[in-house]
């Protein structure tokens, strides 16, 4: 399997912050045999879309993105998300905030779904958060990325 890690915030982006949580994401992914590229993007509803969109054209299996699923006005990665979706897998992103360990991981409005052969997962931008994240989501990933290129049950 192939990823893009995907991290929005706009002071990664310019600079000004380390991002921390997109190579822990790359670093559990590998973990799993999931090799991951990590690109980052500013807190900007277009910018999301386009890396989607081309991670999609490109057949890369999974998109995760970290960052922009809270509640502040630059928070817009499910709304950006939401546009791009051809089916949405609500399971996977309430099992996401069901496994948060911490009681703010409820104020994440991160989304999932396919856009054709590809899942996007949306996980909140914290180390904290992208460890839980794919605490829930790793076990699910073969079956669901199996399932996406047509797999059978």
């Amino acid at each position: 399997m192939n990823a893009l890690v995907l991290t929005v915030s706009d002071r990664c982006a310019a600079g000004t912050r380390e991002d921390t949580s997109g190579p822990l994401a790359a670093e559990l992914l590998a973990a799993i045999d999931v090799t991951a590229r990590i690109a980052v993007v500013p807190d900007d509803a277009a910018a999301v879309v386009e890396a989607i969109r081309e991670a999609a054209d490109q057949d890369v299996d999974l998109v995760l993105t970290t960052g922009g699923t809270g509640l502040g006005p630059r928070d817009v990665t499910p709304e950006a998300t939401l546009t791009v979706l051809d089916r949405r897998a609500d399971g996977l992103a309430a099992a996401i905030r069901d496994a948060g360990t911490v009681p703010t991981a409820v104020l994440s409005r991160g989304v999932a779904g396919t856009v054709g052969r590809t899942l996007v997962v949306n996980l909140a931008g914290s180390t904290g958060a992208v460890r839980d994240g794919l605490a829930a989501l790793g076990p699910l990933l073969p079956h669901a990325i199996a399932m996406i290129h047509g797999g059978d049950h």
